[in-house]
């Protein structure tokens, strides 16, 4: 009788990121939105607009490229234990777009329920703008499930071409730049919204092979994003936030630019410095701890956020009659930031418990 193999051991330094990479868009939107109502309903700004210098934490604060790099390593490997069971890479995809689209389009439909019931009982016409902010965070999730339903494709890719596929994507992005920027085709802009997050999910596939790299290559990463980042801003073509600022010429989201790609390097290369530390902290039985529960109710918290920032805010206007921020923000609203997760925390706690439950 031959011993059994040692089990395969979880990375938890992969549950870390994909769970950090969700809370931060979370915490972000609960604690930078602000709200100015207008006779046509809310509409959201942010303090990047107004606060100079800012910006430059969404260098850090901006994780949706972190987000897709760990989701291509995850399927990767979801993929590979899979296969060795017998599963077909079409049923193994529809598992995986089901399992996500179900609440997504679950939560989205209540909502538009609820917008057409509160229009045409109450006659109130700006309650579709509500409903579209509360949805609009979910833009990135039909972007990942359209990456899951080409998984096929970029596994034969990766596969057949390796990392030349990364690079093709990259010229492929900056490609698209100078056809936006320097001959005024815009449309053309939205298809990085593809060939970007791709690449950053294509690049997931390699997480263990740069997980292997000596040390100094881990730094050369940050470097090189780091330096990336600084000359693409710094020419005067791409605007410095990566997240959307009122005023600015153009996004660095939406649709994505080659920043973006540069920002992807950036962070690859500082996760992977962060990595001893952060495993050695994983080890200690309080943070694995916390390290399962966060993941286990990440994705939820992720979907219903907007549902418990509507709650709240309502709840706020029914108990004190305001509507509305102050702007621009000044020291007081500065000071209450960590505060304003409290309501919109305490209003979905009740929704995630209840989704955990039946995980």
């Amino acid at each position: 009788m031959t011993a059994a193999g040692p089990p395969l051991l979880r990375d938890q330094y992969v549950d870390w990121l994909r769970a950090l990479s969700l809370i931060v868009v979370v915490v972000w939107h609960w604690a930078f939105t602000i709200l100015q109502w207008e006779p046509g309903g809310p509409v959201p700004t942010s303090p990047l607009g107004f606060t100079s210098g800012l910006w430059i934490l969404t260098w850090l604060l901006q994780v949706l490229p972190l987000f897709f790099y760990v989701g291509g390593h995850v399927h990767l490997l979801s993929w590979n234990r899979a296969h060795g069971r017998g599963v077909g890479i079409g049923a193994f995809v529809w598992r995986r777009i089901r399992a996500l689209a179900v609440p997504a389009l679950a939560l989205s439909g209540v909502w538009v329920a609820i917008g057409a019931v509160v229009t045409w009982v109450f006659g109130v016409d700006w309650m579709w703008r509500v409903v579209l902010l509360v949805l609009s965070p979910l833009w990135f999730l039909g972007v990942y499930l359209v990456l899951i339903a080409l998984l096929p494709l970029a596994l034969w890719l990766h596969r057949r071409y390796d990392v030349l596929t990364l690079i093709w994507f990259g010229g492929a992005a900056l490609v698209v730049d100078v056809v936006r920027f320097r001959y005024g085709v815009d449309w053309v802009g939205w298809l990085n919204m593809i060939i970007v997050w791709g690449l950053a999910h294509q690049a997931g596939f390699f997480y263990q092979r740069i997980v292997a790299l000596p040390r100094r290559y881990d730094v050369g990463l940050l470097w090189t994003g780091l330096f990336a980042l600084f000359g693409l801003v710094y020419s005067g073509i791409y605007p410095g936030s990566m997240v959307g600022v009122p005023g600015d010429k153009w996004s660095n989201m939406a649709p994505p630019t080659f920043v973006i790609v540069a920002l992807l390097i950036f962070q690859i290369g500082l996760v992977e410095v962060l990595r001893p530390s952060m495993e050695r902290l994983l080890e200690r039985p309080g943070w694995q701890r916390a390290n399962h529960t966060i993941n286990r109710f990440a994705l939820p918290l992720f979907l219903f956020h907007t549902t418990g920032m509507a709650i709240a805010l309502g709840v706020s206007w029914w108990l004190f009659g305001t509507l509305g921020e102050k702007v621009p923000p000044d020291l007081k609203w500065w000071l209450e930031r960590p505060i304003a997760i409290v309501g919109p925390l305490l209003c979905t706690l009740p929704v995630i418990y209840l989704f955990g439950r039946r995980r």
